[in-house]
């Protein structure tokens, strides 16, 4: 029996660059979590869930109003928390603190204070993926996204997602945590997991660190 597999991913970036898409993918990949003979259920996290309202996209941990930043900070300590109690499992996490220091930034609001939060999760082996793709191809992506969009409207600046991505790529370098850049312009989840799965086989970043 090789090394347990135990990789803890978080994707980040701007809408439509399929984080959650290669999230799935991920959850799945047998060079990631191993040969899977059954489904079973996913250990994939979103600080995206709209849970600090009772309306369909309504506010959460990313974005929170002001007098509810104790609320999200609280909940992001609880994930690193059960993250710290259950480190020899796969995590992959789908939007977390980047995400929010985006949006707080972008609205005018207080960076919210995460300097307690790498020192965290680095020991237990988390890295950052952050998903990207050339501006030209942003227009592609909300044509298919429209689709299936519950709230199309979202998508209508696509030059706020290309400024965000800036920003995004910002955050990722002031995080102690390692990071890769992933282009995601072609479209292709399966092959954005292949890289990610290698980049981790060629980093360490598939088993816990030694000593954990």
């Amino acid at each position: 029996m090789g090394s347990k597999l135990t990789p803890k991913i978080i994707l980040e970036g701007t809408r439509l660059t399929l984080k959650t898409d290669i999230a799935f993918a991920l959850n799945e990949h047998p060079r990631i979590v191993g040969p899977r003979r059954y489904r079973y259920h996913s250990p994939i996290v979103s600080a995206e869930w709209c849970a600090f309202t009772d309306v369909p996209w309504g506010r959460g941990p990313v974005n929170y109003a002001p007098e509810e930043e104790g609320q999200a900070m609280e909940t992001f300590a609880t994930w690193a928390r059960l993250f710290e109690l259950n480190r020899y499992y796969s995590w992959i996490v789908d939007r977390f603190h980047l995400s929010a220091r985006a949006f707080q930034i972008q609205a005018g609001r207080r960076d919210p204070d995460f300097s307690w939060l790498d020192p965290r999760l680095r020991p237990l082996g988390f890295r950052h993926v952050l998903c990207v793709r050339r501006p030209e191809t942003f227009a592609a992506a909300r044509a298919a996204r429209l689709a299936v969009s519950g709230k199309p409207s979202q998508y209508d600046d696509l030059s706020a997602f290309v400024r965000e991505q800036e920003l995004f790529r910002r955050l990722v370098r002031e995080s102690t945590l390692p990071f890769l850049e992933l282009d995601v312009s072609d479209g292709d989840v399966a092959a954005a997991a292949d890289r990610i799965a290698r980049w981790l086989e060629e980093t360490g970043g598939l088993s816990a660190p030694w000593g954990v």
